[in-house]
């Protein structure tokens, strides 16, 4: 027992107490200390209680106790076809194809582009469990010219699993490129990329869409192909060999009952199964041949997939099926994890297993026609009993495609394969299992009135079905044998022998009738008499593996209960976290040291695998960089950066958990079933590795030679849901597994004091295990529980709370609480005394390792039985009799337990449990139970003195202002509710609002109680909020119900008077001109529109040359940079400022991957995207902050100077809080708690209402200091300053900016949104203005609606679809609730603008200017200011700002102001002191559109903002002009002049040259069907071609986003036009005419007209480089060029993908506006106005025509001569036979007649 003296040492060192946890001197350190979030907002581990084991006879019990795997789950996968480039193939029309599972959705077809542009979203939805969900494959494939009548030609495919894309961060690929392979031909390369964002949604996850970044950085394909990272760009082809053996093991399956008749008949006794092996792999399947009739099936084969590596798809499926025609099924199921047998680092090793054996777990294997858990077999959920073992290996070669014997195609192949030795997968050992049932309890009482008996098996040995047969001579298990002899066995007695002398197995303890423990449960009357198993079997011996993964899995282990040690510390505010983070460190490299030492051992063992070798060597490599990485984080750990380290351990520890799962099974898992009358009731499953035996202590499994405490469960589907919850049994087992020759010490780790009672088989066999042990020691215990309280409890009735009362079960005793009525929080207030409590062993040993005390907690209903509510576990404190009753150890602390219902986290509980051993002199010698005299509970006993918290009295005031949103309850309408407010027995209730229509608001607001409380913070009780409607004769009705689970946000602290004396002295400048660079920047803005101060203008310019210098390099123009004013408008504004939040966010990215870097961790900390709040940060965080806008500066320089409003990527209320500055809103629920595994999600239906308010608690003898403020108004207690409650009117003015990605709402896969708005009664459909077909509308509206706070306080933006027939379907909806916004001191109502301005684009738009805002401001707040001063300066209470001082109006004549001064104190409003916070910019918020019926998953978002204005102040101006900007018409005029080096298509028939009919067509992407040609340039022998011809393509574009608008009908009966917007790309083809086939393409160029090669000057200087090379070559665009002119090459693929240069083209390209067009006109073609003149073509085009004789000389004597002579051969030949057949009849009767 090395380890448990080692674990004695550490005990030690922290005194002794159970678990580290004290509580007494809380308040002494470190209570107020902050730093760190909110200890509540973290819920306790209720494990530590049972994690700090002192002895090792014990292990931890698992508390979750429901299967999580196999439950279905609400997923929503999206996926939007952006656009398709460089598809191979000539002039294709092609077709997008997505395909998930059986699911299929198609794109639009695109003509005649091999860069299609679609933009098309597309929505799958599924209800699957998750394993189901990620193992599908996501498809993605072009077609090629598709259509009704045929399938089309496949391009090339891409696919990936769903899982890849799951667990990519944020659950998405954003704007990435899919790579597209041909599936039939592998040799072929790289067939085109499809540009696309696909994101998959689980309930509940929340997606961030990235702002959209500008298109350049995207055109980079191969930097942004959609891959996982670490997965190389250039995937290869390779095959992968899975190579299946055997199978043994396998289930009696008599599937058909005619095998039984024919059996009767023929006594014919075949095996009844034929087993075939189908493998799924990548969307692929391949299976192996049926063996007819065969229980150990041979089939030597292997199957053969051809994937591309690495694979995107993660699992391969394994499934051994019994063929049948009826019913084809599954015997089991197995995955094979690629990720698990390979490594992609730089010493990594491609896929590889076995050959080795893999154990496939099912439904169990007594046979029935209809198998209720058959879904286990194929897969999903936890196998409940082995079915079958299948010798597999896999490996896979990369293929080389260029050798040319390859096959090309993917189809999977199956091959023979040579058979195996037997000894390949390791020697056969006999293994041996024992087991002792210590104790089995808690069995449900729906089976107690049967016998029940405990069988366990390990593979099929043990289990009564198959029986157990010693394997045969080969040294093979054999898992059937004669059926006699298994038959034999079964009906003995299980104590009989073997013939051999040898012990037999004892698998099933024998049938016991269980006695009551308690209404619910009854337990097994074993007492002193112990029943045994023990089970010998013989597996290949792989200990190696085993043992491996055990040494990892146990430094995970106690990593794990150090992390959760050192959380404890912190959460309950303990001292010296640090310490104990170092000591898991040392431990954790201490752990890793070890492993490095053990894990190399017996390397010759046989069966050893390359797998083996490699995972040996990773393991080695991983464990010993986490040995290094946690010593020298040790030595980095300080009290500040504890939580980093925790979270940087934690990766330890899922590294650590990846490496101990092995993939490579040896000893099937050990399967517990509980067995009533024959019936299999409930089941545990027990890994083998857990229990197998080693003589080292640190390869052992956890639980070998421990006591465990195991729950069983329900099998199957069954245990879903609340099924699941409920304890079948709980047994206290014993469990032993190793090799037969190691069995000397199988016993050693009971509890001592015992007898073994063997079989009595006479004195020869002294060997054999007991059959059950008798303990002769008995220990006498009396249990004390302290229950005090719970919180947040589950709501198990319809009102929305509960009746709860904790039942606790020890040992086989169990007693109950009171119960109290109505309530989530309760107080029991209550000691629970078991008496005579015997426990079986040695004294100390129970000391060190009681047994677990369950207490459960259930709702009381008056009829039926108690619901259940909630478990968790605890170990008592142990005082022997010998020992002193007093510190440090008793009386025991109060601690928190977390309770389970299900999965999911129900509620804490608060309690203390002691174990007092009653001595030689009874209960004498027992501390008396001392409680408060005071009560008077009958025979209840209150908790004791000692260790009952410590009260103190507090006062808590509770601010009432009203209620809102109540919905009906039974049917009826709240009319006059009240709320009352309940803490710790105490309470106070609000006025009666005696119409909740007229007015939801209470006429009284503040309202106080005191109470006692404990002194304790962590402490102190739950604070009750119910809402009650008083109906006719003194009814009332619960209406809803919210609990305050932390009263911690609600103490009010005094601050502290010094600091406020100190400051109100000296001045403090907070913002000047000549400090801050920062803020300089924000100011120049101001300056360049109103010209002023020299000096800094001069700097700026300064600045300016030097960016301007820099980027003249790159070639870029500079013209730009000056602004036209008229030009601008909002959208402009909008715009930049997008830009600067997706820099904000690059940057915030950046920061994050260097946060290895101590200081950026900090910054980092600040969790959500915050870009850049404010020019200046105060100085708590400034120098982060600074840091993280050096990248934002540095745009800043580079844009032109605009004034910006702040985009918000999420909700307003999420950075700012709720806007709960002062007024809370709590939401009331009602109704019973959904049984979901989220339970928040449910939680939302239960909403009834809401109560808005707020509480403030302190101790009462603070309360004297506040009352002598000045002005404080006694009957507001500490809510001062608050506003008054009374209806106010409001003007509201919504503006919706655009919607993006929303949910489909037609079949076509599109939808065709419109604005509907809803406050109060008022409505507003903007039905007639909705946008066609479009998931990305822009709307670009603004909305004024009248409402009056408090009535109508939320206001309903929704997204609907707009149906020609039927009722319009909603897409999502935003809720915001208005009353928060407009009371918060952040002044929500209207945001400030960054600078002040009286016209253009960026006129102030609120009624009050910045001064008087400012000044209002300072008279709320009680502050001293503003007072302006001279030379632009302005002080508000101590705080000096300063800016500028002039303001230019619309005819350009400066005025003096003070508003930019007062603006500039609005936007630094947080570092005023006292009342400071920020200030709502202007913005534009992003929010989330949700669906009622699809909670969690949003259905797009949302961009707007909200001004409010009061109607008792200066109405505001118009509402801000943000109508979708037109596009501007314009027109290209593209002149194509000549064309050289043309490819030659053609051969001259007459002349034999190679020529080509050369023409050139163009056209504006998206506008294929204005395509326009030139003429035919006939007979270019060189390749020249010359035109002169003139293409005219009028368009609409829009200038900020850079696209052209299209607005056309989508099809032929489409409704209404769709609008369009595609990127501006010029396509110019040239083509081969051919008079009768089809014409040729020979060649292609695309420029994209913002940004495309310049020309070259000559056709010399023009290389295919211009396209291939763009990044090098400089750029231009046609909207600031206007006119450009040059050489362009065309490009086709060759046949190996490459790019050929195909020819080249000189052309003028000339954009005009519409104005301008109209007063220039040209005609298209040659024609007028403005005609070209006839290019001037070589006469040698039409040489033929002028000497034929020459040519068809040239034809008849060079070319066709051999022709021409085997046609007038055959010619003459054909008149000889003709000749002869016309002369032959008449010469036949000349002769005949003898003429």
């Amino acid at each position: 027992m090395k380890r448990s003296k080692h674990r004695g040492h550490k005990e030690d060192r922290n005194g002794d107490e159970p678990a580290i946890l004290e509580t007494e001197d809380l308040d002494g350190q470190g209570m107020f200390m902050g730093g760190g979030p909110d200890p509540d907002t973290i819920s306790l581990a209720s494990v530590t209680a049972v994690t700090t084991n002192v002895s090792n006879k014990r292990s931890k019990p698992d508390i979750k106790m429901e299967p999580s795997a196999g439950r279905p789950v609400d997923y929503q996968v999206s996926v939007t076809v952006i656009e398709a480039r460089q598809l191979v193939g000539l002039n294709m029309d092609p077709v997008v194809c997505v395909e998930i599972g059986e699911d299929k959705k198609y794109t639009s077809m695109k003509e005649s582009t091999n860069c299609p542009y679609y933009n098309e979203y597309f929505v799958f939805d599924f209800h699957v469990p998750p394993d189901v969900m990620f193992d599908k494959i996501l498809k993605l494939s072009v077609i090629h010219s598709k259509n009704l009548l045929r399938s089309g030609t496949l391009v090339g495919t891409f696919k990936l699993d769903v899982g890849t894309i799951y667990f990519q961060q944020e659950h998405q690929f954003y704007h990435k490129w899919a790579v597209l392979s041909d599936p039939d031909d592998i040799t072929a390369g790289c067939k085109g990329y499809v540009k696309c964002d696909i994101a998959v949604v689980a309930k509940g996850d929340n997606i961030k869409t990235p702002h959209k970044a500008n298109e350049s950085d995207e055109d980079d394909i191969e930097g942004n192909l959609l891959l996982p990272e670490g997965v190389p760009a250039e995937r290869q082809w390779a095959r992968y060999y899975l190579k299946i053996y055997r199978a043994e093991g396998l289930p009696r399956m008599n599937t058909s009952i005619m095998a039984n008749v024919k059996k009767a008949f023929i006594g014919e006794n075949k095996d009844l199964v034929d087993p075939y092996v189908q493998v799924q792999f990548a969307g692929q399947k391949g299976k192996t041949s049926v063996q007819k009739s065969c229980y150990e099936p041979i089939w030597n084969e292997q199957i053969v997939f051809t994937e591309m590596f690495p694979p995107l798809c993660k699992r391969m499926k394994l499934q051994l099926r019994d063929s049948d025609k009826v019913n084809d099924v599954a015997i089991g199921t197995h995955f094979i994890d690629l990720r698990k047998i390979a490594n992609d680092g730089d010493k990594g090793f491609l896929p590889t297993l076995g050959p080795a054996w893999v154990n496939m777990y099912g439904s169990t294997r007594t046979y029935t026609l209809m198998d209720e858990y058959q879904e286990l077999n194929e897969g999903l959920g936890e196998g409940v009993s082995f079915r079958a073992r299948l010798l597999i290996s896999l490996g896979m070669e990369i293929l080389d495609t260029a050798s040319p014997d390859i096959t090309s195609s993917t189809e999977v192949q199956v091959e023979g394969v040579p058979n195996i030795s037997e000894t390949a997968t390791g020697k056969m050992e006999e293994f041996f299992l024992f087991g002792s049932f210590l104790e089995a309890t808690m069995i449900d009482r729906k089976i107690g009135d049967k016998p029940i008996s405990f069988e366990v098996a390990i593979g099929n040995y043990g289990n009564e079905v198959d029986g157990v047969v010693k394997p045969k001579t080969k040294g093979r298990k054999g898992g059937d044998g004669d059926e006699e002899e298994s038959e034999l066995i079964q009906n003995s007695s299980e104590e009989e022998m073997d013939d051999d002398d040898d012990l037999t197995s004892v698998a099933v303890t024998p049938p016991m009738k269980p006695v009551i423990t308690d209404r619910n449960y009854f337990h097994l009357p074993y007492f002193e008499r112990k029943p045994c198993i023990y089970i010998k079997s013989w597996w290949q011996d792989q200990k190696r593996r085993l043992y491996n993964a055990n040494i990892i899995d146990n430094i995970a282990h106690k990593l794990e209960d150090g992390l959760n040690d050192v959380q404890e510390i912190i959460k309950t505010e303990k001292a010296y976290p640090e310490r104990r983070l170092r000591g898991v460190l040392e431990e954790l490299s201490h752990g890793c040291s070890q492993f490095l030492s053990l894990a190399n051992k017996d390397q010759n063992q046989s069966g050893r695998t390359k797998l083996d070798r490699e995972r040996l060597k990773l393991c080695m490599a991983e464990v010993e960089s986490i040995g290094q990485q946690a010593k020298t984080m040790r030595t980095q750990v300080k009290k500040s950066t504890v939580r980093d380290k925790i979270k940087l351990a934690q990766n330890f520890l899922l590294k650590l958990r990846f490496l101990a799962d092995e993939p490579q099974h040896s000893v099937p898992d050990v399967f517990i079933w509980m067995i009533s009358n024959g019936k299999r009731i409930a089941y545990a499953r027990v890994p083998s590795k857990d229990i197998l035996f080693s003589n080292l202590e640190e390869e052992t499994g956890k639980d070998c030679g421990k006591v465990k405490t195991i729950f069983l469960r329900i099998p199957g589907k069954k245990g879903f849901g609340p099924a699941g919850w409920t304890v079948q049994a709980k047994i206290e087992i014993y469990l032993w597994l190793g090799l037969s020759r190691q069995r000397k010490d199988y016993l050693s780790g009971l509890p001592n004091g015992f007898e073994e009672n063997k079989l009595s088989k006479g004195p020869g066999l002294p060997s054999s295990p007991p059959i059950s042990l008798t303990y002769m020691m008995k220990q006498i215990f009396q249990l004390r529980v302290h229950m005090y309280q719970a919180r947040s409890l589950f709501a198990a009735d319809s009102t929305g709370l509960s009746d709860p009362f904790a039942r606790v079960f020890f040992s086989t005793q169990s007693q109950v609480t009171e119960v109290l009525a109505e309530t989530l929080c309760p107080t029991w207030d209550q000691l629970l005394v078991f008496e005579n409590v015997e426990l079986f062993g040695t004294a100390s040993e129970l000391r060190d390792d009681p047994p677990i005390i369950v207490l459960e907690i259930y709702d009381q209903d008056t009829v039926g039985k108690a619901d259940f509510m909630g478990r968790t576990f605890a170990k008592p404190v142990v005082k022997m009799a010998d020992e002193h009753y007093g510190p440090p150890r008793f009386p025991p602390q109060l601690e928190y337990y977390q309770i389970y219902r299900g999965n999911c986290t129900a509620g804490e509980m608060l309690a203390a449990f002691e174990l007092l051993q009653i001595g030689p002199n009874g209960k004498a010698d027992l501390p008396p139970i001392d409680g408060p005299t005071d009560m008077d509970r009958g025979p209840i006993l209150p908790v004791p003195l000692g260790i009952r918290p410590v009260l103190s009295k507090y006062r808590i005031e509770v601010l009432f202002w009203g209620l809102r949103d109540l919905k009906r309850v039974n049917l009826a309408q709240v009319d006059r509710p009240r709320v009352d407010i309940e803490c710790a027995g105490k309470g106070v209730q609000s006025a009666l609002i005696q119409n909740y229509k007229k007015n939801p608001n209470f006429s009284t607001l503040v309202k106080w109680f005191e109470v006692d409380l404990p002194e304790n913070e962590l402490l102190h009780p739950p604070l009750n909020i119910r809402v009650v409607d008083c109906r006719a004769f003194g009814r009332y009705t619960l209406v809803g119900s919210h609990a305050v689970t932390s009263l911690r946000k609600f103490i009010h602290r005094a601050s502290d008077k010094q600091a406020n004396n100190w400051s109100t002295t000296e001045e403090i400048v907070v913002v000047s001109l000549e400090q801050e660079p920062n803020f300089k920047k924000m100011d120049t803005v101001v300056k360049l529109d109103s010209c002023s101060d020299a000096v800094v203008k001069v700097e700026d310019d300064d600045k300016d040359g030097k960016g301007k210098k820099k980027k003249r390099k790159k070639g870029d123009e500079i013209e730009e940079e000056e602004l036209d004013e008229s030009m601008l408008d909002w959208w402009s504004k909008y715009f930049a400022s997008i830009e600067t939040l997706t820099e904000a966010l690059k940057a915030q990215e950046a920061a994050l991957s260097d946060s290895e870097d101590k200081d950026d961790m900090d910054l980092a900390d600040g969790g959500d995207i915050k870009p850049d709040d404010s020019p200046v940060k105060g100085t708590k965080r400034g120098k982060g902050k600074k840091e993280k806008k050096k990248p934002v500066d540095f745009s800043e320089k580079r844009k032109p100077k605009l004034d910006e409003l702040k985009v918000y990527p999420k909700e307003l209320e999420s950075e700012y809080d709720n806007f709960e500055d002062w007024l809370h809103t709590f939401n009331l629920f009602r109704g019973k708690g959904g049984d979901d595994e989220e339970q928040n999600m449910a939680d939302e239906d239960r909403i009834i209402g809401k109560f808005k308010g707020s509480l403030c608690m302190y101790k009462v003898s603070m309360s004297d200091d506040m009352s002598r403020d000045m002005g404080f108004d006694s009957n507001m207690g500490m809510f001062q300053n608050i506003p008054h409650n009374d209806p106010i009117n409001i003007l509201v003015r919504v503006y919706v900016i655009r919607a993006t990605d929303l949910h489909p709402a037609d079949i076509n896969g599109k939808a065709d949104p419109y604005i509907a708005i809803k406050l109060g009664k008022s409505e507003i459909k903007d039905k007639e203005n909705y946008i066609s077909k479009q998931l990305n509308p822009l709307f670009g509206k603004s909305f004024d609606i009248e409402a009056t706070f408090p009535m109508d306080s939320t206001l309903t933006v929704s997204i609907f679809d707009w149906d020609l027939v039927g009722t319009d379907d909603l897409i999502g909806e935003t809720k915001i609730d208005l009353e928060n916004r407009f009371y918060s001191k952040h002044r929500a109502t209207c945001g400030v603008a960054s600078n002040y301005a009286i016209h253009g684009y960026n006129v102030w738009r609120d009624p009050m200017k910045p001064t008087q805002i400012l000044a209002k401001l300072c008279k709320d707040g009680k502050l001293d200011g503003p007072h302006y001063g001279p030379g632009g300066r302005v002080k508000v209470a101590n705080r000096v700002f300063m800016a500028a001082t002039e303001i230019e109006d619309e005819n350009g004549l400066k005025k003096q102001t003070d508003e930019h001064l007062a603006l500039t104190v609005l936007r630094h409003w947080e570092e005023i002191p006292r009342v400071g916070c920020k200030l709502i910019p202007e913005h534009v918020e992003t929010r989330p559109l949700l669906h009622p019926d699809k909670q969690g998953i949003e259905q797009g978002r949302i961009e707007m903002w909200v001004d409010m204005f009061p109607k008792d102040m200066t109405a505001p101006g118009p509402a801000l002009d943000i109508a979708p900007r037109k596009p501007k018409k314009f027109e290209l005029r593209v002149i194509v002049w000549n064309t050289d080096e043309v490819v030659l298509e053609d051969d001259d028939i007459f002349t034999g040259e190679k020529s080509s009919d050369i023409f050139v067509r163009g056209w504006l992407k998206g506008q294929q069907e204005d395509k326009q040609d030139t003429d035919v340039h006939y007979h270019s022998i060189t390749g020249e071609g010359n035109f002169n011809w003139r293409f005219v393509y009028p368009f609409d574009y829009l200038m900020a986003e850079e696209k052209i608008v299209i607005s056309k009908k989508e099809s032929m009966f489409a409704w209404d036009e769709t609008e369009y917007k595609i990127p501006a790309r010029l396509n110019l083809q040239v083509w081969d005419a051919d008079h009768f086939s089809a014409d040729d393409f020979l060649g292609a160029i695309e420029l994209d007209l913002n940004r495309f090669p310049r020309g070259a000057k000559t056709a010399k200087q023009c290389s295919i480089d211009m396209v291939t090379n763009e990044a090098e070559m400089p750029m231009v665009s046609i909207f600031k060029q206007k006119r450009i002119k040059g050489w362009w090459p065309f490009v086709a693929r060759d046949e190996n993908d490459e790019f050929e240069l195909t020819g080249k083209v000189e052309a003028e390209l000339h954009l005009l506006t519409g104005e301008e067009a109209e007063k220039f006109p040209v005609g298209e073609g040659r024609n007028e106005p403005e005609p070209l003149e006839k290019p001037n073509r070589p006469d040698t085009s039409l040489l033929w025509f002028l000497t034929p004789f020459k040519a068809i000389k040239h034809l008849i004597c060079n070319q066709y001569k051999w022709l021409a002579i085997k046609i007038v051969t055959v010619l003459l030949l054909l008149a000889i036979v003709a000749l002869f057949l016309y002369s032959m009849p008449g010469y036949m009767v000349k002769k005949m007649m003898g003429a």
